[in-house]
């Protein structure tokens, strides 16, 4: 019988897309090839978007996404059935607002709980009860993971937070064997079309790119409730012969390696998982200096140009400067690579080990973590 804890995730879906879902699934599989036992509980659907160990299991509580104030009870109750039956050591909330379900659903039970934040602090993605469910999951759990060092100083600051704990999100796949010989005039740009990330804004910076260097292509990747309209904005700009909007994809290999230089046009991150995906391929980075990501990701300058938010002309203008420096960008490409190793998979793994095997964190900042600036 194994003396790790057993560990579930809690989450949304992994039926996504998206960061976090994407970060469950590479922490959970790690923790599986490193003999845990692993579970994943979404509240809805079954199915995921990313490869599984086959040892890691993964269920829904529902087929589709139910109203949760109608069925708060029942999710309540699902989840504590499941921790009692599958004898739960360790639950980790993939999402604050998932306190006001595990809270009531652990009760009694023993089940040690874990926050995990990827929104950055001042954000609440409209929605009040996140910042009551930030204020149990402080009081509640034994840990609250948040994903920059940043945003740690916020949640101490704001709320007293003496147990959260840094940890960066992890580089998904392995370091490339063959990063991007950035010989085409391609600049790839990924997320969510959303108005978080940006997008917007880039294709009005994309408008002065493409007056001084014309030659170049911009690639938007993702799928979002604004793909109609930003696909409307390019026509409007007249960018369509210079701008393609592509959907997501599992694996975006390819398309790093296809590109010369990387554009995060970003209101706010948690993180920036794809700015290290893209440094990891030695992609240049022209970033806006959002709140709790970027500047931190890239740290010293060598890494990356930031730009202000909202600000389209800025953006454009690194933009240019950086396909007109030759000599920058090749520098830029080496420390990226540098610096992507930081986020290797099992660096950041064994800190979410020290939470896992140890019953309390004997410092206040420890977190086993910690980029060079």
């Amino acid at each position: 019988m194994s003396d790790k804890p057993s560990v579930c995730f809690l989450t949304g879906t992994l039926n996504a897309f998206a960061g976090a879902e994407r970060m469950t699934a590479v922490i959970a599989n790690e923790l599986a090839r490193r003999g845990y036992t692993v579970h994943i509980l979404s509240l809805w659907d079954a199915a995921s978007c990313f490869e599984l160990e086959p040892t890691v299991r993964h269920e829904a509580l529902f087929a589709q996404r139910p109203s949760f104030k109608k069925y708060f009870v029942s999710t309540v109750i699902g989840i504590r059935r499941y921790l009692k039956r599958h004898r739960i050591d360790v639950l980790i909330e993939v999402d604050t607002m998932l306190t006001l379900f595990a809270l009531p659903a652990c009760a009694g039970l023993g089940v040690r709980r874990i926050a995990w934040e990827h929104c950055n602090f001042d954000q609440d993605l409209g929605r009040r009860a996140r910042r009551v469910a930030r204020r149990l999951a402080v009081r509640t759990c034994k840990h609250v993971v948040v994903l920059t060092h940043r945003d740690r100083d916020k949640w101490e600051r704001a709320l007293g937070a003496r147990n959260a704990v840094v940890i960066p999100n992890a580089l998904p796949f392995a370091m490339p064997e063959r990063p991007s010989e950035r010989t085409s005039k391609v600049a790839l740009a990924v997320g969510r079309l959303t108005h978080a990330k940006g997008f917007d804004v880039l294709l009005h910076a994309w408008k002065i790119v493409a007056r001084e260097h014309p030659d170049w292509r911009l690639d938007i990747v993702g799928d979002g409730e604004l793909h109609d309209a930003l696909l409307s904005l390019r026509d409007r700009l007249d960018l369509s012969e210079s701008v393609r909007l592509l959907p997501a994809r599992r694996d975006l290999g390819s398309l790093y390696r296809g590109a010369s230089l990387f554009c995060l046009s970003s209101r706010y991150e948690g993180f920036g998982l794809v700015l290290i995906e893209a440094m990891a391929y030695g992609l240049p980075v022209v970033a806006t200096d959002c709140e709790t990501g970027p500047r931190e990701v890239l740290g010293a300058e060598a890494h990356g140009t930031l730009v202000p938010v909202d600000d389209a002309d800025a953006l454009g203008h690194a933009i240019c400067r950086t396909i007109a420096n030759p000599d920058m960008t090749t520098r830029m490409a080496h420390d990226a690579i540098d610096r992507a190793r930081h986020y290797d998979a099992n660096r950041i793994t064994d800190a979410w080990l020290t939470l896992l095997e140890r019953a309390e964190i004997t410092g206040v900042h420890q977190s086993g973590v910690k980029p060079r600036s």
